[in-house]
């Protein structure tokens, strides 16, 4: 099993929380963490943007991520939304059994 975490950007608490519920509901995550108050800095359509967004920190695993940036497009409120993954390269593995247990295909 190879897990990831899987970086998402929202533009409000609501969105995030809303769009980390279906995840965990899906169990596409295990986990989601959500982090207020990032400030973001982009280009966009020609111009550097700004905005205060929330970042979602989703645990998961790698066989999983087609679906789960297919879900985010779909649920998402932005045109391009951030969806970045990262290895997991170690950790508890107590920790790291518990994703694979919440994200097994008899889940879903």
């Amino acid at each position: 099993m190879e897990t990831i975490v899987v970086f998402i950007t929202c533009p409000s608490k609501e969105e995030a929380e809303e769009l980390a519920t279906k995840i965990l509901q899906e169990h596409l995550a295990a986990c989601i963490n959500i982090l207020s108050g990032v400030h973001s800095l982009f280009h966009w359509q020609g111009k550097i943007e700004r905005a205060t967004e929330y970042m979602l920190l989703c645990k998961s695993r790698k066989r999983l991520l087609e679906e789960l940036i297919q879900f985010v497009q779909l649920h998402h409120s932005y045109e391009t939304p951030e969806i970045i993954a990262l290895p997991i390269v170690g950790g508890s593995k107590e920790y790291l059994d518990w994703i694979k247990e919440e994200t097994e295909p008899a889940w879903r």
